[in-house]
């Protein structure tokens, strides 16, 4: 599987033990770069119960590597992790929001410790399995998204600067992933049938709530409705989301055509778990925001107001917007169309067509009973 180098750039790939990773490194290697892999170990399964699976990646990607005949290395960024990802994603869900790791965990780790210490091996650049695509215009890296739309992950990359970005390689975003798996398959890689991972890995396949209240003390409460009703009690405002239907406890009884119960807001400072009934009912939706720590991915503030489109959650279409103005440290975003669910700690993601511009997180809805 060796192949003559002809480039003379030398590109590091994060080897996660994925199919996207591995498949990212062998075209990489196909075009001459000079490749290496490495393993970034970014969680300590405290429980060593097993359902952290970092062994068995650290395994396929040092199979992948062997494989290519590339070098291969791994890191223990775990201190680091906690400190500048799980601390913030702890103190998020204290304050009763809902935070997203993984957008805090390419910023802090994938794009600055892995960036960094691949640039002391050596490397010009690093590669990721990420789908997303880099142009350079008029001197300015731009982010846009992957030709597979369904597994675009431009949300997930829209806090990265000029620098993390002219140091990055996304070798699949032209691919749609039927194609990545094809190609693993076809150089018999072992990952060519392991499942995307889902989620982050400190929680795997574990059940979210008992694994938060390792971390943080549960404070029962009252669960009421929007006119103070009080239906039933809730284990701990962390454990729900705006919008959530499943693990509320009281459902509505199909027998009897009664609507569903839903997360529609919380009352924080009472401890309180507001909920209703009904899918679409009109306190879960919202037409106006407020966005904090907004990154421009052009390094540059942009003009408002702002036409363009957002995403408050993953794999949600486009939602036509106005970035409206600045006020202070917000910026307020105005939707064409209701929104429902948004969510405080979650990103508002904004777009230009297939040009991801940045974002920010999601820190206040107007209409939406959070506080």
């Amino acid at each position: 599987m060796s192949s003559s180098s002809t480039h003379s750039q030398f590109i590091m790939v994060g080897l996660s033990g994925g199919v996207d990773s591995s498949v990212s490194a062998l075209l990489l290697k196909q075009q001459g770069y000079q490749v290496a892999g490495l393993f970034m170990k970014n969680w300590v399964d405290l429980e060593g119960d097993g359902q952290c699976p970092i062994e068995e990646d650290l395994k396929d990607a040092g199979h992948i590597a062997e494989r290519l005949e590339i070098d291969f290395y791994t890191e223990n960024f775990a201190p680091e992790y906690w400190d500048r990802v799980f601390a913030h994603f702890l103190d998020e869900y204290k304050a009763g929001r809902t935070p997203n790791p993984d957008v805090l965990c390419n910023k802090e780790i994938k794009f600055d410790l892995f960036l960094h210490r691949a640039m002391e091996l050596g490397a010009d650049k690093i590669a990721t399995g990420h789908y997303a695509r880099l142009e350079e215009q008029d001197g300015l890296q731009v982010l846009k998204k992957a030709v597979d739309l369904n597994k675009d992950q431009t949300y997930f990359l829209h806090a990265l600067n000029q620098y993390q970005l002219s140091r990055s390689v996304f070798p699949l975003g032209e691919m749609h992933k039927p194609e990545v798996r094809d190609i693993a398959t076809q150089y018999h890689f072992q990952n060519s049938g392991k499942k995307d991972s889902t989620g982050i890995c400190f929680i795997g396949e574990k059940n979210f709530g008992e694994f938060l209240s390792q971390y943080l003390p549960a404070q029962p409460g009252l669960m009421q409705t929007p006119d103070g009703k009080t239906v039933s009690e809730h284990m701990g405002l962390m454990y729900y989301t705006l919008g959530q239907r499943k693990g509320i406890g009281i459902g509505g009884r199909q027998d009897s055509g009664e609507d569903p119960w839903f997360v529609v807001g919380k009352r924080i400072q009472d401890n309180i778990l507001v909920i209703a009934q009904g899918h679409d009912h009109p306190l879960l939706y919202s037409r106006e925001l407020k966005a904090i720590d907004v990154n421009w991915i052009s390094g540059e503030e942009l003009q408002l107001p702002l036409r363009c489109s957002a995403k408050t959650r993953y794999r949600q279409d486009d939602q036509a917007c106005t970035i409206v103005e600045k006020q202070g440290e917000h910026y307020i975003v105005q939707f064409d169309e209701p929104q429902r669910a948004m969510t405080p700690g979650q990103s508002a993601v904004f777009y230009l067509d297939d040009v991801c511009l940045g974002g920010g997180v999601i820190d206040f809805v107007k209409d939406i009973i959070y506080q």
